[in-house]
């Protein structure tokens, strides 16, 4: 079988994993330090969602470094379902969570204007841990996709 680029026990797919643990995390950390973000469910929802994925991309990080010295595939049937369900379900959450902060962030910037003036939220560091969560979707999408034709060949 030919190795896609993301496949699991490969140093492509570790590579990918450790991207989304840290942009996951960056994320993470971008909005922790902005204060007053535990006020919005949005960017809660997003916090958590990002936590799932670190905990994900760090476990499977593991795996892949773990099948690299060994030197062993993991292109067992089982193993890749669980794989695909579980980018799947990250993807997803990932995505939703992004989404519904974006358009959060969008309604405090610009149509209520909280960024400017007496109530100035942090929305920079707001804006700095969507964009984030954005990248992490992205990376998340490629792994699922790749997981998918994956499973579709095994």
């Amino acid at each position: 079988m030919k190795d896609l680029f993301g496949s699991p026990g490969t140093v492509s797919g570790l590579l990918l994993r450790i991207g989304q643990c840290l942009f996951a995390a960056g994320s993470i950390g971008a909005m922790v330090s902005a204060l007053g973000f535990s006020n919005f469910t949005a960017y809660c929802y997003l916090l958590a969602s990002m936590g799932l994925q670190v905990l994900w991309s760090f476990g499977l990080a593991c795996l892949d470094i773990y099948a690299l010295r060994i030197k062993r595939d993991l292109y067992s049937p089982v193993l890749v379902s669980l794989f695909v369900v579980g980018d799947w379900v990250t993807a997803t959450l990932s995505l939703a969570a992004a989404c519904s902060s974006a358009g959060v962030a969008v309604l405090y910037a610009k149509d209520l204007k909280f960024c400017t003036g007496p109530t100035h939220l942090p929305c920079n560091r707001f804006e700095l841990s969507i964009a984030l969560a954005f990248i992490t979707w992205f990376l998340v999408a490629v792994s699922s996709y790749v997981m998918f034709w994956i499973l579709a060949s095994v």
